[in-house]
């Protein structure tokens, strides 16, 4: 080859790196960049949060997409399984092409899809799982926008503490990951402000039935405490209290958010509901730009209000979509740096992925607490966003 033409030839072979180096992982400008959302069909939040992840997209996309590509998302059911929801990563990267995932509701299956997305090294952005554990097993593609169980309690525990400092408690929880995290962080609280523990009920939920919670419940009574606390989904949430009130206990009832934070709560339960305090990651009440916005959006248009999930959901494509737009490009490495980078407020909150204790990529929030009160949930802590004071029981004992 002459010297002249190998120099036109090393010229175009050059070039053409240097153009692929440049162009997006997932296809032309003209092409929608894919999300991928492992998502449990199944469960109670299943709706309000690919609802929520809907409004979101319509609104970036409505707003110039990526960087003037349409994003898409993919949806993948991960069944609350470990298999499927391998199966659902797998399937969202390698046959959906999506540059980063996005979801995860489900704590025990989280931890088998947070390890398979680390290990095709794919960003996955939880936010709702709260097992501890998922942000804490080194897996650098992993973070999480929704504090980790261990947080979801930390206003409950002020209002402890600075508003109705209870001298006795009895735990009830689910023995899944997630119930089993919220109640040992309790259980630490209690044994560290001199609370006694007057009980400590798991309950497996497989054998749940009326009978199962009457014997449980018939225990509590027998030493009932100020305080009942519970870490439960919807459907347990809603018949635990009920067999709680029809037992006539008098203590007051609380829930670690999850099942206790749906409006579907307070219809399941009835009247059993009425002054229970629950734990919560986010109430409309909250003063964040959007967070009303999304609020009155999502009830004008699905007829019912969303709570935490929804706000997680929504919030998370937000971020996805900044983290994107300010990528280098959509490599892993790129997506990394620009969640490392994230520093962004949205209806649910501040955003700012850091480490802390044992946690890596935690996004780290301060949570609520509401009370029901005529079948509506008002925050009543802390004081700088409650909507309602504090409304305590007529039967309830707990020291002044």
């Amino acid at each position: 080859m002459k010297p002249a033409f190998k120099f036109l030839f090393c010229l175009v072979i050059l070039s053409a790196i240097a153009a692929n180096l440049a162009a997006p992982v997932s296809g032309s400008a003209s092409e929608p960049l894919v999300i991928g959302i492992p998502h449990s069909e199944a469960y109670t939040y299943a709706n309000m949060m690919k609802n929520s992840f809907e409004m979101a997209l319509e609104m970036i996309n409505k707003q110039g997409g990526i960087k003037g590509r349409p994003l898409k998302l993919v949806y993948a059911n991960d069944q609350g399984k470990q298999k499927p929801g391998e199966k659902a990563v797998v399937d969202l990267v390698k046959k959906h092409g999506a540059v980063m995932l996005v979801g995860a509701y489900q704590s025990s299956n989280t931890i088998f899809m947070a390890r398979i997305a680390d290990k095709l090294d794919r960003p996955l952005l939880v936010c709702t799982a709260a097992d501890d554990r998922v942000t804490q097993r080194k897996w650098k593609n992993v973070y999480r926008l929704n504090p980790p169980a261990k947080g979801y309690t930390s206003g409950l525990e002020d209002f402890f503490l600075n508003k109705i400092r209870p001298k006795s408690m009895a735990i009830v929880y689910e023995n899944s990951p997630y119930g089993t995290s919220g109640a040992m962080r309790m259980m630490w609280f209690c044994r560290g402000n001199g609370i006694d523990l007057r009980a400590i009920e798991p309950y497996h939920k497989e054998r749940l039935s009326a009978d199962y919670f009457k014997r449980m419940v018939a225990r509590l009574k027998e030493d009932p405490p100020d305080v009942i606390y519970m870490v439960s989904y919807l459907k347990d949430a809603a018949l635990l209290v009920k067999n709680i009130r029809d037992a006539k206990i008098d203590s007051l009832l609380c829930g670690g958010a999850g099942g206790f934070t749906s409006q579907k709560f307070i219809t399941k339960a009835g009247a059993s509901a009425n002054l229970l305090l629950t734990a919560t990651l986010w109430t409309p009440q909250l003063q964040y730009p959007g967070t009303k916005e999304y609020y009155d959006q999502y009830t004008k248009k699905y007829a019912s209000a969303p709570d935490y999930h929804g706000a997680e959901a929504y919030s998370a494509l937000m971020v996805a979509a900044d983290v994107l737009k300010r990528a280098d490009s959509y490599s892993p490495e790129s997506i990394r740096t620009a969640l490392d980078n994230t520093d962004l407020i949205t209806p649910f909150g501040p955003v700012k992925f850091r480490s802390y204790e044992n946690f890596e990529r935690q996004n780290s929030l301060p949570t609520q607490v509401l009370q029901i009160m005529n079948g509506k949930f008002e925050c009543v802590w802390p004081e700088e966003h409650a909507a309602s004071n504090f409304i305590p029981p007529s039967y309830w004992r707990a020291s002044d």
